[in-house]
């Protein structure tokens, strides 16, 4: 399958940004495919962490070239213990010696946070081997939330069609509650601002207006009053609208909205899915990506101090580089 039409126009935004990338899974083939495509095609500049010989022979055996790609081996870098002092500074309260802060950063996701944290990168992309824990704990612990005790969480962009969505939480809080799910809301809609999707959000459920009744549809019921009065007092002028609690047909087909939510200010045409639960949300991503053959990128993390995204373990090629470039574009 070729790149979509957005996904391509996010890949020539990015090359016009210059930023520059860590792509930690440096020993995983897919990964240094992708590192040559992002040279190649000057979408940005890759830091490949990993064994350089391993990393060298590779892309000889290729006929690839690795001038414009950095290549270093945390384990034998001369900024492992400069970083490894570092992490110790960030982690001493919670208990971390020193020596066991040496062993962290060696591993390749610890040392990416830490260039990217040190402002030698700008942002990170691992996933393809990592588990989305891997990737998310030294995020956590080195890049930090940009809210103090907010919510961080992922979305995907997922194309059909050529058409762009954002799909939420699909890859990281399991089990959201009304406060936290509206916070996931209110990010997805700023996400889909930052890649030019118009930010209308609907909150999905089971239910449409109080169609059915449990302590799940109140939960989604709750979060959309919440995530209203939050685009009110933190983002007014946007142009963000929040509706809900809907069924995903009254949400993105304006025939059913008509009929089960006519007074729905989205009128069926969300592009910003918000779904109640991690196993609705992965779920959905994955039949849309599978089954109707869509695009999809992600997980990608919101809430973060600096970008750092993640990838499904099942990812192609094209899905890095386009992650990529989209990490490029999360940068500003």
């Amino acid at each position: 399958m070729g790149r979509s039409l957005f996904i391509q126009q996010i890949i020539d935004s990015a090359k016009l940004k210059q930023r520059s990338i860590v792509l930690p899974e440096g020993n995983d083939e897919r990964v240094r495919e992708a590192a040559n495509t992002i040279n190649q095609e000057g979408i940005a500049t890759i830091t490949l962490l990993g064994s350089e010989q391993a990393i060298t022979e590779a892309f000889s055996s290729k006929g690839w070239s690795l001038e414009g790609i950095t290549v270093i081996d945390p384990e034998t870098s001369g900024k492992l213990q400069e970083y490894a002092d570092a992490f110790y500074e960030l982690r001493k309260a919670k208990g971390i010696k020193p020596e066991q802060a040496l062993e962290a950063v060696k591993q390749a996701n610890y040392f990416g946070m830490m260039i990217v944290q040190a402002g030698e990168a700008d942002g990170l992309v691992s996933g393809a081997v990592h588990s989305t824990a891997d990737t998310v704990r030294p995020a956590l612990q080195i890049i930090k939330a940009a809210k103090r005790g907010a919510t961080v969480s992922s979305f995907f962009l997922e194309c059909v069609n050529d058409v762009p969505y954002i799909f939420s939480d699909c890859g990281l809080v399991e089990d959201p509650d009304a406060d936290q799910l509206s916070q996931i809301a209110v990010q997805s809609a700023n996400s889909a601002i930052q890649f030019g999707i118009p930010p209308m959000t609907a909150m999905l459920s089971y239910s449409t207006y109080g169609s059915a009744s449990s302590p799940l549809v109140e939960k989604v019921q709750e979060a959309t009053k919440l995530a209203k009065q939050r685009v009110a007092d933190e983002c007014p002028g946007k142009g963000i609208i929040v509706d809900g609690e809907l069924q995903l047909d009254a949400a993105i087909v304006p025939e059913v909205a008509a009929k089960k939510a006519p007074e729905s200010p989205l009128g069926g045409e969300a592009r910003v899915l918000i779904f109640p639960d991690l196993n609705a949300g992965n779920i959905s991503y994955k039949i849309v990506e599978r089954m109707a053959g869509a695009e999809a990128f992600g997980p990608l993390l919101q809430g973060l101090n600096k970008p750092v995204n993640d990838l499904s373990r099942g990812c192609s090629v094209e899905d890095i580089v386009g992650v990529a470039a989209i990490t490029v574009l999360q940068a500003f």
